[in-house]
């Protein structure tokens, strides 16, 4: 049987947001994650988490290309674009940079860094 590795467990994260699979992504968090969302909104525990994997002001899957992930100890950082749709403003596209803090296995911090791009 093979370990699952940081990195893994930060593919399993993206591919669950990709499919908006909420079980997916939540079995990746320590029961007490926090996300921040720089400039948008800190969230705490798994239930608020579970909130903001489909925020209502959008629709639909976001599409997410991880471009360059690198590792450190716990820390693991993803690079890459994405495309969504807003509920209010239509397509949209964005580049991010998210850095998941590990914690006994699990993703326990994610910081998001997400910027927006011209459609």
């Amino acid at each position: 049987m093979t370990q699952t590795t940081q990195r893994d467990l930060v593919a399993e994260y993206f591919d669950g947001f990709r499919a908006s699979d909420h079980p997916r992504i939540l079995a990746t968090l320590a029961d007490d994650i926090e996300w921040v969302i720089h400039g948008h909104r800190t969230t705490r525990g798994k239930t608020e988490f579970d909130d903001e994997i489909e925020n209502p002001a959008f629709t639909g899957s976001p599409e997410l290309d991880v471009q360059r992930v690198y590792e450190d100890g716990r820390v693991v950082v993803a690079v890459g674009e994405g495309r969504g749709v807003s509920v209010d403003h239509g397509p949209f596209r964005f580049v991010f940079n998210d850095l998941f803090t590990f914690r006994d296995g699990l993703i326990a911090r994610v910081d998001s860094y997400v910027v927006p791009l011209p459609y």
